[in-house]
């Protein structure tokens, strides 16, 4: 057996059915043992691409997912989806072609240190050689699952793919896991203390499947829950101690919440996405996780590091009979910005997208959006109710993410409805990946927020009283044409054609582009600007 056929197997027996990417010379050897493995290689138009692709398949599936590069400018383009999988949390498996070890030192076309551009957004890199395969293999599936999850780069050295595999030790022993220093005797005495406690429910809850436990816990809790954006979805939105999303649109009016709680919960919040000082008043902070993080300066916190089952086991030391209800303050504050939200909808600008959008795509929709203005609306008034499915960056927040998140559902999960919102900005970044979605006939709808400019970025310089400079992207209509890269584009520049525009796609088997061309002015009173930093 040659060295790729063996890791080609590995990866099949450990569930991988897919690597992503985009090949060069060197990686012809690969793709045949992936074929002759059953994993089939999606050729994408751009490595990043593959990267999001690769995230977004871990997420869906629980398994690892793979992309692929050949040397220099593939792997540095790979490296922006692997900084999301860093982030946004993803165990992702990255293989790049690297020059030989007669070449690796040397001055030579395409060559640079893999293990040194890789290791600031990796949580781990290696490089291949016949003696440690077994070894890395094993660490690397390891590592990338270890909490918190994320990528792990193997530098594949070419001409290694077709060397015959040598004898293979059995395994590598793994590093024994250090029993964390919890604070349980405090943060009881604060869980039984606390009247107004307050959850801010993160992203390790959602992405460990903490649904079912928050719900049974909320029955017998009278407590509000705040969700960073890629906690969305683990409670649905009719739960009565849902109250909304942080940092997304309108959340300054979930201050009316936060403001009179005597004790924040965080329950598997994940700093990446907001930090805790960007918006919770000035009380004490318990802190639930799988394991313990940097805390801001100052606030008096408590973090207990362990399995889930034991945070809820401590979260029953509340005394839910002496909590003070806000129900009533839960649902006035969901009330006003409902309101707020649907004063939006009598034109055709963002809101009334979002609202037609969400009466018309079926309940069990898979809708992944990219960064930007609308994603900040769709956060916060996007319902998902109890079956569909939300996919977002926020840890890493890199534009593009949207159109190849959308594949890769489609991909993954070919009976549901997929859809991604993005803006013209964003679709811009990834629109050669619509010929992906083409070449695999994946009924995609894209919807593409158009309104010509960056408007996230003038929004912010308009914070600044500066007027608006490098943000238009284009005159005119963004496709001028009923067609794009062979696929149809349909246009709708009202509610109603917006309308008539779903459903006609719904009705088609392949990918459509429905060039939304919208009022942007709902964005500059609805997404609110942070207090501190400049996100």
């Amino acid at each position: 057996m040659k060295v790729a056929d063996y890791i080609a197997n590995q990866l099949f027996n450990s569930g991988v059915r897919y690597v992503f990417g985009i090949p060069g010379g060197p990686s012809i050897p690969w793709m045949e043992a992936f074929r002759d493995s059953g994993i089939e290689f999606i050729l994408t138009s751009h490595e990043s691409a593959a990267g999001v692709m690769a995230d977004v398949t871990a997420r869906l599936t629980g398994i690892p997912g793979v992309c692929h590069s050949t040397f220099g400018p593939g792997a540095t383009n790979i490296s922006t989806g692997v900084g999301g999988a860093l982030l946004d949390r993803s165990p992702v498996i990255v293989l790049t072609s690297e020059m030989s070890d007669e070449m690796a030192g040397r001055t030579a076309q395409m060559n640079i240190d893999h293990q040194r551009l890789f290791g600031p957004v990796t949580k781990a890199t290696f490089r291949l050689n016949l003696s440690n395969i077994n070894e890395v293999l094993e660490k690397t599936f390891r590592i990338c699952k270890e909490e918190y999850p994320g990528p792990v780069h193997i530098g594949l050295p070419s001409g290694i793919a077709e060397i015959d595999l040598p004898e293979l030790p059995v395994s590598f022993p793994g590093t024994g896991t250090q029993e964390p220093d919890n604070e349980t005797e405090k943060i009881i005495d604060l869980l039984q203390g606390s009247r107004r406690p307050l959850l801010a429910v993160g992203l390790t809850a959602k992405r460990l499947g903490l649904g079912d436990s928050l719900k049974s816990f909320l029955e017998n809790n009278d407590i509000p829950v705040l969700l960073t954006p890629m906690a969305k979805g683990i409670i649905p939105e009719h739960n009565p101690s849902y109250a909304g999303v942080l940092f997304h649109a309108l959340s300054d009016y979930l201050k009316e919440i936060s403001d009179k709680c005597d004790l924040v919960i965080g329950l598997g919040y994940d700093p990446v996405e907001y930090n805790y000082e960007s918006w919770m008043p000035d009380v004490p902070l318990v802190h639930f996780d799988t394991r313990k993080v940097d805390m801001p300066a100052g606030k008096a916190v408590f973090q207990y590091a362990g399995d889930p089952g034991e945070w809820f086991r401590l979260l029953e030391n509340i005394n839910s009979s002496a909590v003070i209800s806000q129900r009533n303050a839960i649902k006035g504050v969901r009330d006003e910005m409902h309101s707020v939200f649907n004063g939006f909808t009598g034109h055709f600008g963002p809101a009334a997208a979002i609202k037609i959008l969400r009466e018309e795509l079926p309940e069990d929709t898979i809708l992944t959006a990219d960064v930007g203005s609308h994603l900040h609306l769709l956060g916060q008034f996007w319902e998902m109710g109890e079956k569909g499915r939300f996919i977002i960056s926020n840890g890493w927040s890199g534009m593009g993410f949207g159109i190849p998140a959308a594949i890769a559902a489609g991909i993954i999960c070919p009976e549901s409805t997929v859809a991604c919102v993005t803006g013209d900005g964003g679709f811009l970044m990834m629109a050669g990946e619509m010929i992906t979605a083409r070449r695999y006939n994946l009924p995609v709808i894209v919807i593409v927020f158009s309104d010509g400019e960056l408007n996230l970025i003038r929004l912010k310089q308009s914070w600044k009283d500066i007027s608006p400079y490098g943000t238009i992207l284009y005159h005119d209509d963004l496709f001028g044409s009923d067609a794009f890269l062979g696929i149809k584009v349909l246009t709708a520049s009202t509610s109603e054609g917006l309308r008539k525009a779903i459903n006609r796609a719904l009705s088609m088997n392949e990918p459509v582009i429905i060039n939304a061309v919208i009022d942007p002015e709902d964005y500059k009173w609805m997404i609110v600007k942070p207090v501190t930093g400049d996100r």
